[in-house]
């Protein structure tokens, strides 16, 4: 995507290098790890992915997944043992540009089939990132890596919060099951298609759900709703850019909250995987509520659902409540 150009772990991929993919499997004793099943086995960089196999697959798949449960996807750092993990895979799925460590190793894996996301849809620059970067301690960075790709805005990685973006998506990762395992191509395509009646169902939800609102405008930890917004006819308005952990200039803030009384915006959302600190401060400054906007990128004991469905249902009451819908 990025923001920020993230180290990626030295240790990890040196000694993937040194010893070999197939020596460091070896070494697993993980049986439900991805290579030693007797399944079609898949390894999926983070929760969105992850999901998405596991509905296609069904029975017929092991789904591993290289970003834990409650881990800040876009900082992620390879361990040796995950390197070697992929090594050994049938599939890997993943959505390029979103973890640079991810996309590093799987350039160096030699895994069969590899499913980039960011191929089965078409991501878009959603121009609020040099913007929502207004200042801080990344901002000169930042400006530096867009000066040198050419003086772009990255596009916006985060399609799944787009459900029919992400049901796009989901085709693709089924077509790319049924070529890779076709003994069992029947059921990923009925798999496939009852997935998507659940995608459009959530896709009607929200297109009802927020057809009549009080206001169209909400604020966000950070960008990472552009696409939903975009979806429905909503504005974000981010207090930082695609990166959770860059911090927002005072400029921006006092900005935020100008506009906070302009657009009779009520709350401001953070999400579970960051800091609320930014957002509870600038929610006391302008008077403001604060509420949970869940971006996805992981499920755990604080997700306020169990699944992808679950909590983009969440993420509609919560929208619907502050943006006052009819």
């Amino acid at each position: 995507m990025n923001v920020r150009r993230r180290r990626i772990s030295g240790i990890a991929v040196t000694a993937a290098t040194a010893i070999g993919l197939g020596t460091l499997s070896a070494c697993s004793s993980d049986s439900s790890a991805a290579g030693n099943t007797d399944k079609f086995d898949v390894v999926a960089s983070f929760y969105p992915m992850e999901y998405l196999a596991e509905q296609i697959g069904g029975d017929h798949v092991n789904v591993t997944t290289l970003t834990e449960p409650g881990q800040e996807p876009h900082d992620l750092e390879l361990s040796a043992k995950q390197t070697a993990q992929m090594g050994e895979a049938d599939a890997v799925l993943y959505l390029k540009s979103l973890q640079p460590a991810v996309d590093e190793a799987i350039a160096q894996s030699d895994v069969k089939t590899k499913i980039d996301a960011a191929t089965l849809t078409k991501l878009e620059d959603h121009g609020n990132v040099e913007h929502d970067h207004g200042g801080g301690e990344h901002a000169d960075e930042h400006a530096e890596e867009e000066h040198s790709e050419g003086g772009e805005h990255p596009l916006d990685p985060h399609v799944w919060l787009d459900p029919v973006k992400y049901a796009e998506i989901a085709e693709g990762v089924a077509k790319s099951f049924e070529k890779a395992d076709p003994d069992h191509a029947a059921d990923y395509r009925k798999n496939a298609e009852a997935l998507a009646k659940k995608l459009g169902g959530l896709d009607t939800a929200f297109k009802d759900g927020l057809a009549k609102t009080d206001s169209k405008v909400f604020f966000t930890n950070h960008a990472a709703f552009g696409y939903l917004a975009e979806r429905y006819g909503l504005t974000q308005e981010a207090i930082n850019g695609l990166d959770p952990e860059s911090e927002p200039s005072p400029a921006r803030i006092k900005e935020l909250q100008e506009e906070a009384k302009a657009d009779g915006v009520t709350t401001v959302f953070y999400e579970t995987l960051v800091s609320d600190k930014t957002a509870k401060t600038l929610a006391k400054d302008a008077g403001l509520k604060t509420d949970v906007l869940d971006p996805l990128e992981g499920i755990t004991d604080k997700s306020k659902g169990e699944d992808y469905v679950g909590v983009m249902e969440a993420n509609l009451k919560a929208l619907e409540t502050a943006l006052g819908a009819k």
